[in-house]
């Protein structure tokens, strides 16, 4: 087994080597191997997670990183009475390698997850698990900070407490206004900070997660995970008999996007934003699912093809050695640098019946070279190629202000005009809207080698992927940090 951890979220200041992806930042550390990661906390403050980058084993290697306030300074919201970690993840009868292995091997879409979990727990709805489903303990009256991250690797989640509202305060280490809601979307790879208030009758009450998935014809898993909201004191509990009736239903984009389009950045004087105004490189990027023809018809996706997917019509294709290694030691033939700013066909993304040979991508290994402090504006268009789809796209060393989204098609005239440029949330990763655009901006002020894949494992395997380098600034301040000696080789 060949594993390296991610920290995700994490910008590593200038020293990408210990960031994780496998062939982009550093080759897999080989059975029996060792490699010390070095870890570089900047700006972050709030929720992030830890997780495996190679394969699909993160979904049981992770876990949570906590960064309080730094000594002297506070929390922007009340003091909790309690913190406590709520992690969501999807559980297999098979061993999560075989499945991977089975879709590899056919081409063909993964099978889905046999349960979503809470805490490690699917809960008491599923037959195996009813005695060790996870109990939250509460006191009436006391308010509860929970940080909840969705470790899924394949499905957008819905989650909510029946009878309770919360209050979404941070997300993916960063501090967002206080946003009230009966129920969270919450994307693979992201984290959100809620306050929960008992503030109800004294008794038991679900906690449920369940998938958000709208795409026409692509599978999930339609089961729901629970736990137990429990208040304590002296009371006869009646059982919970029902789920949350404000959690939303499976389909429902506009609950999806409501949502996460209601996010804020805190921006006050203590937690300033700095959104880049003044643009120095518009990149739009076209993300797709797509198919590789077969021999004979021989795989077992649509009519017999591959499934693979693509950004502005790249599958992206693993090198034999991690492009780190090969951009800094000037090694030539690992990777291309002509990855285009835009995609080389414009057709109605969005349209029903597009015709099949859009559906076929180019295989490639290329890269999108930034100068340093170039001020970026990146729009992700998603399409209806092979049914559409989802996307939670994640940019690994940064995160970045979430300036817009809609559905549809972009428009370069109008939607700009609509932009949050005075408090957009400052997220690292972001979903792409079923058949709609998400438009993200960032300062390139990183350098190094920086992986951006769509956060559904299923489809970073199939080429959903690629890497930006932001090349060395002016000053020793603004250069990569040189790699350490033991960097696992390939």
């Amino acid at each position: 087994m060949f594993i390296i951890l991610l920290w995700h979220g994490v910008k590593q200041p200038r020293y990408p080597w210990s960031d994780g992806p496998e062939y982009i930042t550093q080759c897999p550390i080989q059975p029996g191997g060792r490699f010390r990661q070095k870890i570089i906390f900047s700006t972050e403050e709030g929720t992030l997670w830890w997780h495996a980058h190679s394969e699909w084993w993160r979904a049981t290697v992770h876990g949570a990183i906590i960064i309080h306030p730094k000594k002297g300074t506070k929390y922007p919201f009340p003091l909790p009475h309690e913190e406590v970690p709520i992690i969501f993840g999807e559980w297999w009868k098979q061993q999560i390698l075989a499945v991977y292995n089975e879709a590899i091997s056919t081409g063909a879409a993964p099978n889905v997850s046999d349960a979503y979990t809470i805490n490690g727990q699917p809960g008491v709805i599923y037959p195996c698990s009813k005695p060790d489903t996870f109990k939250l303990k509460v006191d009436h009256g006391k308010t509860y900070l929970l940080r909840l991250i969705n470790a899924a690797v394949m499905d957008i989640l819905f989650f909510a407490i029946a009878k309770h509202n919360v209050i979404v305060v941070g997300t993916d280490g960063s501090y967002t206004k206080p946003l009230e809601s009966s129920y969270v979307t919450i994307s693979p790879g992201q984290t959100i900070d809620v306050l929960l208030k008992a503030n109800q009758i004294s008794d038991h009450y679900y906690m449920a997660a369940r998938a958000y998935s709208a795409a026409p014809g692509v599978a999930y898993d339609n089961t729901t995970t629970t736990a137990i909201l429990e208040y304590n004191g002296n009371y006869t509990p009646s059982s919970p008999t029902s789920l949350p009736n404000n959690l939303p239903y499976f389909n429902n984009t506009n609950a999806s996007v409501s949502f996460t389009s209601s996010l804020r950045s805190l921006a006050d004087k203590n937690h300033p934003v700095s959104v880049p105004i003044n643009i120095t490189k518009h990149l739009f990027f076209v993300i797709s699912i797509n198919t590789f023809p077969c021999p004979n018809n021989s795989c077992a996706g649509p009519n017999g093809t591959r499934l693979a997917t693509s950004v502005n019509n790249i599958s992206f294709v693993d090198p034999y050695i991690d492009i780190l290694q090969a951009y800094y030691g000037h090694v030539n033939g690992v990777f291309g640098t002509n990855f285009p700013d835009f995609p080389p066909y414009l057709f109605n993304f969005t349209a029903e019946g597009l015709p099949l040979y859009l559906q076929t991508p180019r295989h490639g290994t290329k890269v999108k070279i930034l100068k340093y402090n170039m001020t970026v504006e990146l729009v992700f268009q998603g399409t209806t190629l092979v049914g559409g789809n989802d996307h939670p796209m994640h940019l690994h060393g940064y995160s970045f202000y979430v300036v817009g989204m809609g559905l549809g098609n972009f428009d370069k005239d109008k939607d700009p005009l609509r932009y949050n440029l005075v408090d957009p949330p400052f997220m690292n990763t972001i979903a792409v809207p079923l058949d709609g655009w998400t438009a993200i901006r960032f300062r390139a002020n990183n350098p190094g080698v920086w992986f951006l894949h769509c956060h559904f494992d299923r489809h970073m395997t199939w080429g959903m992927d690629m890497a930006f380098v932001v090349k060395n600034g002016k000053g020793r301040k603004a250069h990569i940090l040189p790699p350490p000696p033991d960097m696992p080789p390939c």
